[in-house]
């Protein structure tokens, strides 16, 4: 009798075992497969947004060639529109003004017409201003001199800050909603610089858009 009592009490325990056993394996299977799911929709949300910003970049290369050069070694457009400073000064010259405000208005244009519609597609437009160094034999010294390079950061700096305000005054709006402008000056230095003989070219603007992508959806 006890002999079949302690068999009873071992089907009893295994039984038991057997059944926390597979609710424990039923968690974990229901947690495995809600990270599957839930990285296959996060991923889905990646896709997508990587598929809004190729659209977005393809639609950029179409910016007027007359304004604009796609430079696909630092990945930036450069405003080609020739802006002949006076040395030292970041007042535009009046003869650039026309071709820098048709300029801006494609920049305007173009982004406007992306074929992406998305409320939550912005754009971060970085307008870079840049300075020529001396070439003068008798003014090179100033290339290495700290003073003269910490002049140049402040002046390139201004030509961008000129080129935006101009914009603005001609009635360009780069809505806040939208865009978010970023100024900066990189005065001698920088990637891309015109060398030797083309030195004073590097008297110009260089124009990046990026564009940004918030939450698709609720995750």
């Amino acid at each position: 009798m006890s002999r079949k009592k302690s068999g009873d009490l071992f089907w009893m325990s295994y039984s038991d075992l057997m059944t926390s056993m597979f609710f424990v394996m039923l968690v974990l299977f229901v947690l495995v497969f809600s990270i599957m799911k839930y990285e296959q929709h996060r991923l889905q949300i990646k896709l997508q947004e990587f598929e809004k910003l190729e659209e977005i970049k393809a639609a950029l290369n179409n910016l007027d060639k007359r304004y604009f050069e796609y430079d696909s070694i630092n990945k930036r457009h450069e405003l080609v529109v020739d802006v002949l400073f006076r040395s030292g000064s970041s007042i535009i010259p009046e003869k650039s003004k026309e071709d820098l405000y048709q300029a801006g208005l494609e920049l305007k244009r173009l982004i406007d017409n992306v074929p992406v519609k998305h409320k939550d597609i912005k754009y971060l437009v970085i307008i870079e201003g840049m300075a020529a160094r001396y070439n003068n034999p008798s003014e090179q010294w100033k290339n290495e001199d700290p003073g003269y390079i910490q002049r140049t950061y402040i002046l390139s700096y201004n030509r961008a800050k000129a080129l935006y305000e101009f914009w603005e005054s001609r009635g360009i709006d780069f809505g806040e909603d939208t865009f978010e402008i970023m100024l900066a000056g990189s005065g001698w230095f920088g990637a891309g610089r015109y060398m030797g003989d083309d030195e004073g070219k590097n008297k110009r603007f260089l124009i990046q858009i990026l564009p940004k992508v918030g939450q698709i959806g609720k995750t």
